[in-house]
């Protein structure tokens, strides 16, 4: 449901970059009439939806290891390369997966304090790099504690500030460090919600259904 929703976010001709987590699911909903290039971190621009079993070939993968096809003129590079589209602000639009995200768009998404940290990796270099920035979670962890949330606790990806949030409980929007729901999931409640969020947010006047 929340990588349908940000799909319908992709506009033609944008090169993005996804995540891993939720963000690589995302090319199995996108149209071919959308013209969306998909940029993976590992060295490929014209990435495309996952394969059938039958036809899986694991040369070809996402920086996430998933199988993956390639779209007609697709290119492959070198991961220096491929960083330096992402630095050099090529990226239209970043979709990430994130820990937490503060009521002010901040991303937490590389370590959990007290766990082993395997590193960054590419988020220190989409966050400040990328046009956009989208964030895709789910909206409670496993333990049920908030994703969005007052202020991280966890340690942050950069200072750059995510403009959407997409959960399966709605869509926020951050526009000048205010949180706002613009989108609510048909099977929730605004106090829902609010009960589940540890952020501080505002209803958008104009709320609408979350469709997908």
């Amino acid at each position: 449901m929340i990588a349908k929703r940000i799909a319908k976010e992709l506009t033609g001709g944008s090169v993005v970059n996804l995540g891993v987590g939720i963000p690589t699911l995302i090319p199995d909903y996108l149209e071919p009439s959308q013209h969306v290039f998909l940029q993976s971190e590992n060295g490929m621009l014209g990435m495309g939806s996952t394969p059938p079993n039958s036809e899986i070939d694991m040369d070809c993968i996402s920086a996430s290891k998933h199988p993956v096809t390639l779209d007609p003129g697709a290119s492959i590079f070198s991961s220096t390369d491929s960083f330096v589209m992402i630095r050099g602000g090529h990226i239209d639009v970043a979709v990430l997966g994130a820990l937490q995200v503060s009521e002010k768009g901040e991303i937490a998404n590389w370590a959990i304090p007290g766990s082993d940290i395997l590193g960054v990796g590419g988020a220190m270099d989409l966050i400040p790099g990328a046009k956009k920035i989208i964030v895709a979670i789910t909206h409670q962890s496993k333990d049920l504690s908030p994703k969005l949330v007052k202020e991280l606790t966890y340690p942050s990806s950069g200072i750059r500030s995510a403009e959407m949030v997409v959960t399966e409980k709605g869509v926020f929007t951050i526009k000048e460090g205010v949180m706002v729901l613009e989108e609510i999931a048909e099977d929730t409640t605004i106090e829902d919600i609010k009960a589940t969020t540890g952020a501080h947010f505002i209803v958008s006047e104009n709320l609408k259904c979350m469709t997908v």
